[in-house]
């Protein structure tokens, strides 16, 4: 199974936009229902290129967030998607749509830091934006999810790209 799915991003240096992908689900609550936030960022810049917040956590939503953020960057074929192993990612289905789309998949292998990046994202948005909030609709939450990616890719400055943006790191490496 594990040589089914490698792990295509431990010995890839991430120099450039767009050659390196990873995505993750994490869960939300409203009211007293749960809600699955699936997003897909670019390692190399840390910016958030799509998500998408759904009641159910599955391979719908995994092809739903990948095909808007491959719709808004259109990257050249060879592009790794790592992720962790869950159903939603292994599911043939996306498979089979990351293969037409000439992206390579990768698969974390349970090693520590496999996906640290979009862990270090949910960390982030949890302890600063959703962290003791009682959102009682959809639109409440998806209202704050919205506010918090804009800011974190335009504004929120990380220690791995030289205390900048997202948007800013990817505008002075064009």
């Amino acid at each position: 199974f594990f040589a089914a799915h490698p792990n295509l991003v431990r010995r890839t240096t991430t120099a450039a936009i767009d050659r390196v992908w990873v995505g993750d689900i994490t869960y939300l609550k409203v009211g007293t229902a749960w809600r699955y936030l699936a997003v897909v960022m670019d390692r190399c810049s840390r910016r958030i290129l799509a998500w998408t917040l759904q009641p159910r956590r599955n391979g719908t939503v995994t092809r739903r967030v990948l095909a808007a953020a491959l719709r808004r960057r259109a990257p050249a074929p060879g592009l790794i998607f790592h992720s962790d192993r869950g159903s939603e990612y292994l599911a043939e289905s996306l498979r089979t749509f990351l293969a037409a789309q000439g992206v390579r998949q990768s698969a974390c292998t349970g090693g520590p830091g496999d996906n640290a990046h979009m862990e270090s994202f949910f960390h982030s948005l949890k302890a600063e934006a959703t962290r003791g909030q009682h959102f009682a609709t959809d639109v409440e939450l998806r209202t704050t999810l919205r506010d918090y990616i804009r800011y974190y890719n335009a504004t929120r400055a990380h220690s791995a790209l030289a205390y900048r943006s997202p948007i800013d790191f990817e505008r002075r490496a064009a």
